[in-house]
């Protein structure tokens, strides 16, 4: 691996940090922001959750810029948009304009959830494609580790801690933004969007100094026939020759979201005062969420080409359903001891299957033509269950835990819930998901019996 392919992926792969700081740095002062505006459980779910619907708008249009204009511009414009949202919600005086703003930061991770794992997997070559794409992944869980240490570290500054929690992600958001101008444009789209043949070589030279001229050649010739074969075809995304890979991207989206991961990492301090936790303890514990899923994410990002996708996805499902099972026990029970430890378990099984995986097999699965697409409709499904799961679940625990006094036992449904859903899961990964391990891009379309 050259120095600057592995420069490029880093780079791209920073959106990730950028996604998963914003998208937890919300737990440390949603608990705050609920008191200070006297907000009530639906209020405070769509303050909460404003982020995650901006995602949604993101990750929908998230193609079009990233097809018309470019990769790298897109990339680029992702980092302004996290500034200017970090700024504006730390700002924010009341709580629609704190919706707007972490509306507008939304929108930055839902593109970001597009083009950055596309890019990575159209500059990878297919033998390091998991371990670079999953890159996204592992600034993810970065992010929300240095997330919840910010937090904790920030805590103490007084009534308006959480302003400086939300603001301090702007330094970030300008490191990352700058970044961008020293990447090129991916060669495939260059080749296939833009008809740069030359361009495009000139990018895999750079990101691939070890490879011969006439593997460069050959490699520019397979994409443009790649690309040449695609157009004349039946052009339409929504079409019967692309369910294979659409089914897979929905699913695979779906099924991240309903293991129950968004809303635990959210509200991760609140999970654990219901045990009898103090709010300071409870947010150090928030922490260890973030080491763990860190630990986790490389040890899945180690696996991911050896082991391969749908073996990952196996291990990941059996981790959630025991954990999630002792979960939903221990509330159910009143030992309440192990509910730290399940909730670890938890995300260390995310973190080795679903996490590592879901980035690379969307960015994966779709011809060149319609990559960004498939990109845009896995994201934008992940995001829709994500915002939806987000928005609800405080009053869901209202619900199920109704006084502040009450016991948290009622709280075991919603555990035994997401515990069903990834019973679900392993039966679609046995029966549907296929391995795309050190297949090139090129060359998926015969995998997965696309003609």
């Amino acid at each position: 691996m050259s120095i600057k392919l592995l420069m490029c992926a880093v780079i791209a792969a920073l959106g990730g940090f950028l996604f998963g700081f914003d998208t937890v740095v919300i737990s440390g002062a949603e608990k705050t922001i609920q008191t200070l505006w006297g907000l009530s459980p639906a209020m405070h779910g769509l303050a909460m959750g404003a982020a995650l619907w901006g995602t949604v708008l993101g990750s929908l249009i998230g193609s079009w810029p990233t097809d018309q204009f470019g990769r790298k511009k897109t990339l680029l414009c992702i980092g302004i948009l996290f500034l200017a949202g970090s700024l504006w919600s730390a700002l924010a005086q009341g709580v629609y304009s704190f919706a707007i703003a972490r509306f507008l930061g939304g929108i930055a991770i839902g593109i970001s959830t597009v083009a950055s794992p596309l890019y990575i997997s159209e500059i990878a070559p297919p033998k390091l494609r998991g371990r670079l794409a999953g890159m996204f992944q592992f600034n993810i869980v970065f992010g929300i580790l240095v997330a919840f240490f910010s937090n904790y570290m920030l805590s103490g500054l007084g009534a308006n801690s959480w302003r400086w929690m939300l603001g301090i992600m702007a330094v970030p958001s300008i490191i990352y933004a700058l970044a961008c101008f020293a990447i090129p444009e991916s060669p495939r789209w260059l080749i296939a969007r833009k008809g740069d043949r030359a361009a495009g070589i000139g990018v895999l030279r750079l990101i691939m100094p070890e490879v011969s001229e006439k593997e460069i050649e050959a490699k520019v010739d397979e994409i443009s026939t790649a690309a040449m074969h695609e157009k004349a075809s039946v052009g339409h995304f929504w079409s019967a020759r692309l369910k294979i890979p659409i089914m897979l991207a929905f699913l695979v989206a779906f099924f991240n979201q309903l293991s129950g991961i968004n809303a635990i990492l959210y509200f991760a301090p609140r999970i654990f005062e219901l045990t009898g936790l103090g709010a300071k303890a409870a947010l150090l514990q928030s922490v260890g969420i973030g080491v763990t899923n860190l630990i986790f994410t490389f040890v899945g990002l180690w696996l991911i080409d050896r082991l391969g996708r749908r073996t990952l996805l196996y291990i990941g499902s059996f981790g959630y359903i025991a954990s999630l099972g002792l979960c939903s026990w221990a509330f159910f029970s009143g030992h309440f001891a192990i509910v730290p430890a399940c909730i670890f378990a938890f995300i260390a099984a995310h973190a080795v299957g679903q996490g590592s995986v879901i980035w690379v097999l969307i960015s994966e699965i779709f011809p060149n033509r319609h990559r960004a697409e498939g990109q845009s409709l896995g994201s934008s499904t992940h995001w829709v269950f994500a915002a939806l799961l987000t928005t609800f679940f405080p009053s869901i625990v209202a619900i199920f835990v109704p006084a502040k006094d009450s016991p948290p036992g009622p709280a075991g449904y919603i555990f035994a819930f997401f515990c069903f859903m990834m019973i679900l899961q392993l039966v679609w990964v046995k029966t549907m998901v296929p391995e795309t391990k050190g297949v090139p891009l090129e060359e998926m379309q015969k995998k997965l019996g696309i003609e």
